[in-house]
């Protein structure tokens, strides 16, 4: 189970380089016609570049009519650079990443974007007690058409900021505090009734099994300022939320291959602004299972219950309920697979307090399978295939829709 500052660290979708294509194209033909040359400028710093060509049949996920089927499609031509870093110093550790991207669409010309993706982080000790982690990213990319019913180009600005400390009072026994601060922006102006700061806090307290497995117990709460204030009294709900957490945290290493994690407890979300002061509790969490069933196949399972964001123009949050299962296969030294299915069920009904709203829901599945080919240490080639379908609600702006789609992309590491 991930941590809050782990959670927040993901930098989520991967952003692609500024620089003009044919010539990224050109330098990455090159680099593979180069077979073994490997040319790190050092053991710090890490350039690659990266070049993808998709195809979407539903890129705008809008709904299908009866009788009237328009053309949604398009492909996209995307150009990645950037570099990685990882430098040790004595017992502190600094890593990160940059990236530039620059995205193309055959079509829908207008969607045309440059992309940001950055974060820098210090996993800090302090003798064989203290350690944590401080960090910061940026990331800056196409925001997804899910949820937003249009054509228009919505760029999504994310910022992370986050810093926690742990400390190792008793051989078996941790304490650990973290705080973190996430800010959303959004482009297009229809869109920033969605921009808001969440700042989280987190305290916990861990038993470590000489086993390596751990339990303990973790309080969290979270605070979400939106920029622009909706009037309940007119019938626009307030989207701010304070929402407080008591959660069990649980890692149990059942044998050498197999592990679960557990964070899940009760939770409690307030919206101080609405008409009845309204509040959503109840259980709260998420399960996952990681099972290595030989020395080339592993699998991944999770279950979950958790409010979440919806980043749409007329609700704010929803009670997400789903389940997910993946396979990984490495079935040579340069050819490995994966696949995975996910479903989930979104409900509206304990939103905001709004109870116009009460018992709207949308549920949606999705599935993929990669290919993966690595011919030298420093190229990989992928091919990815997926399928989404879902049947949404649009009293609340969820569409019911189809997408299915291909991506091919090559990346080279210097």
């Amino acid at each position: 189970m991930l941590s809050l500052t782990e959670e927040l660290r993901a930098a989520g979708d991967a952003a692609r380089p500024r620089a003009p294509r044919r010539a990224a194209l050109a330098l990455l033909i090159g680099s593979l016609c180069a077979g073994s040359v490997h040319a790190e400028i050092s053991d710090t710093i890490h350039p690659f570049i990266q070049t993808t060509f998709a195809y979407d049949d539903n890129l705008l996920r809008l709904s299908e009519f009866p009788g009237q089927i328009p053309d949604l499609s398009d492909t996209s031509r995307t150009v990645q650079g950037g570099f990685l870093f990882e430098r040790p110093l004595g017992r502190q550790l600094f890593t990160g990443y940059a990236k530039l991207s620059h995205v193309t669409f055959n079509r829908f010309t207008e969607l045309d974007y440059n992309g940001k993706d950055a974060l820098v982080d210090w996993a800090w000790q302090l003798g064989n007690r203290w350690q944590g982690h401080l960090g910061t990213s940026y990331l800056e990319t196409l925001a997804p058409f899910t949820d937003t019913n249009s054509d228009q180009r919505n760029l999504r600005t994310q910022r992370h900021h986050y810093a926690d400390a742990t400390w190792l009072f008793h051989p078996n026994w941790q304490v650990r505090a973290g705080f973190s601060r996430f800010m959303a922006d959004y482009e297009l102006p229809a869109q920033q009734i969605n921009n808001r700061t969440e700042d989280a806090t987190e305290l916990g307290l861990d038993y470590l099994a000489t086993s390596g497995s751990k339990v303990g117990i973790q309080l969290r709460q979270l605070k979400s300022n939106y920029q622009f204030k909706g009037n309940p009294l007119l019938g626009l709900p307030d989207n701010d939320y304070t929402q407080d957490e008591i959660k069990a945290n649980v890692l149990w290493l059942v044998s050498g291959p197999t592990k679960l994690s557990f964070l899940g407890g009760w939770v409690r979300r307030t919206h101080p602004q609405s008409v009845s002061g309204g509040s959503s509790s109840g259980a709260n969490g998420r399960l996952i299972g990681d099972w290595i069933a030989t020395g080339k196949l592993r699998f991944n399972a999770a279950l979950w219950r958790e409010f979440q964001v919806v980043e749409g123009g007329i609700v704010g949050s929803s009670l997400n309920k789903g389940a997910s299962v993946a396979g990984f296969w490495t079935a040579t030294a340069k050819v490995a697979l994966n696949a995975q299915i996910r479903r989930e069920k979104r409900d509206f009904s304990t939103i905001n307090g709004f109870s116009a709203l009460s018992g709207l829901s949308d549920s949606s599945t999705s599935s993929s399978l990669g290919l993966t080919y690595t011919p030298l240490n420093n190229i990989q080639l992928e091919l990815d295939a997926f399928r989404d379908r879902r049947s949404g609600n649009p009293i609340v702006g969820s569409n019911t829709y189809r997408a299915k789609g291909v991506s091919f992309s090559a990346n080279v590491q210097f």
